[in-house]
């Protein structure tokens, strides 16, 4: 935990807060090694980063004295679309998305996706929220990425991914595609990468005829985990 994230309801005022969660009170004890007087990095959910003074560190609760004076890092120009991974990978692809800056995810139905995985309690709202906040306690970042679910993928490619993809550069990530990953890009970008077996042939054609560009990691197979990761790292 890089980063003490505050939620609305730990504000005291505007410049205390206190927390609770056990999870956190945990880390500070045993982590941390903290006592009243330090000073660790702090955020507003959402908001502004600074500095927090522990002011008292009880079995309960902590209370910090709060001076919030910068912005959090700069977002990833990236709208991921994913298809839907198994419920185990997909609780660590979500907190490594969030600890790189993606804000914008959509989770999608394909045809190699198990209709079971969208039974998936992993699935619920506060266990993405979850994940998410761990990935923005990790990078030190304060803003909560969007999540959004497609089941259907014939209607979600033809009626709404055209609107999505207009000013934007849509690529394509499947072994076997002609282009090599670009590295370093700047331009506002929808990333769509597939489940384990990658997109059936169908699925790749209907993206290329958006004018998704085709891209590659190379020969290696890699887990969804850490294609996600690695294409983003390489990418921006």
């Amino acid at each position: 935990m890089n980063l003490i994230l505050l939620q609305p309801d730990e504000w005291l005022d505007d410049t205390h807060a206190v927390i609770r969660d056990p999870r956190r009170l945990s880390h500070l004890r045993d982590i941390h090694g903290a006592s009243p007087g330090d000073v660790l990095t702090v955020g507003a959910l959402d908001g502004l980063m600074g500095r927090g003074e522990l002011l008292s560190l009880e079995e309960m609760q902590a209370r910090f004295r709060i001076t919030l004076d910068r912005e959090p890092p700069a977002p990833l120009p990236v709208h991921l679309l994913l298809a839907l991974p198994r419920p185990r990978m997909l609780a660590r692809t979500l907190e490594h998305v969030a600890a790189l800056g993606v804000k914008r995810v959509t989770l999608m139905h394909t045809r190699r996706v198990e209709k079971s995985y969208w039974q998936s309690p992993e699935l619920k709202p506060d266990k993405i929220r979850q994940h998410l906040l761990l990935g923005l306690e990790q990078a030190r970042d304060t803003r909560l990425p969007e999540i959004t679910f497609e089941t259907r993928f014939k209607p979600y490619v033809e009626d709404r991914l055209p609107a999505l993809l207009e000013g934007q550069r849509g690529l394509l990530a499947h072994p076997g595609l002609s282009q090599e990953c670009p590295r370093g890009i700047s331009d506002p970008t929808l990333l769509a990468i597939g489940p384990e077996g990658g997109f059936v042939d169908y699925e790749v054609e209907k993206f290329l005829e958006l004018g998704f560009e085709g891209i590659h990691l190379g020969e290696r197979i890699l887990r969804v985990e850490t294609a996600v990761t690695a294409l983003l790292s390489r990418l921006f």
